[in-house]
């Protein structure tokens, strides 16, 4: 079986993705017909007998690239979903923060899950939570929008998020994710988040 980046063999095609090594094709020997794409650690891994053509690989690669795309599109909340969501929770958990963000925006952030502006009531969240288990989504949601108010991480910020009844289960997620993204990372990677 041989693994390689997309990137190596594609650079004519302009695929978002391809130039972070986002896509990694597997060219496997034990499969004979069946082509299978899902995303692992944040890339998109497809798998495709070892005996296709480069003509075929070319051909099929970039459709089984739009189809994970389409079905993770499909299942991600909008910026309406969004907000509802946080007035939810906000109203369940913590009904004294009155002040409800004007937008929650989807951002590529590998070094944060989200952030928060205050000043304009703006939320960004991680596009790697696009679809993340609701109780991860609704940490990360929570935690911003306790910003509106909280601009720290001080006592009265943490009470408050201390209401998140699966926080414990959250924050393991998202170490858990993040492990598994450093995991593989190549090692030059590595060196630049050290």
């Amino acid at each position: 079986m041989t693994t390689r980046d997309f990137s190596d063999n594609f650079e004519e095609l302009t695929l978002p993705g391809v130039d972070e090594g986002e896509i990694v094709v597997i060219r496997s020997a034990r499969r004979k017909k069946s082509i299978s794409a899902y995303r692992q650690g944040g890339r998109i891994v497809i798998s495709i007998p070892a005996r296709l053509s480069k003509a075929d690989e070319r051909a099929i690669v970039p459709e089984m690239i739009a189809k994970i795309r389409s079905q993770e599109e499909s299942k991600t909340p909008g910026e309406e979903s969004l907000l509802a969501r946080i007035d939810e929770l906000l109203t369940e958990l913590a009904p004294e923060i009155t002040t409800r963000p004007i937008s929650v925006t989807w951002r590529g952030m590998r070094e944060r899950w989200g952030s928060c502006t205050s000043v304009d009531r703006t939320i960004r969240i991680s596009d790697r939570l696009k679809l993340a288990p609701d109780f991860a989504l609704d940490y990360v949601l929570f935690h911003e929008a306790i910003h509106l108010e909280h601009f720290d991480h001080g006592e009265q910020f943490s009470e408050v998020l201390g209401r998140f009844e699966d926080a414990e289960l959250a924050s393991a997620y998202l170490d858990g994710y993040e492990a598994a993204e450093r995991a593989l990372l190549a090692p030059s990677e590595l060196k630049k988040l050290s």
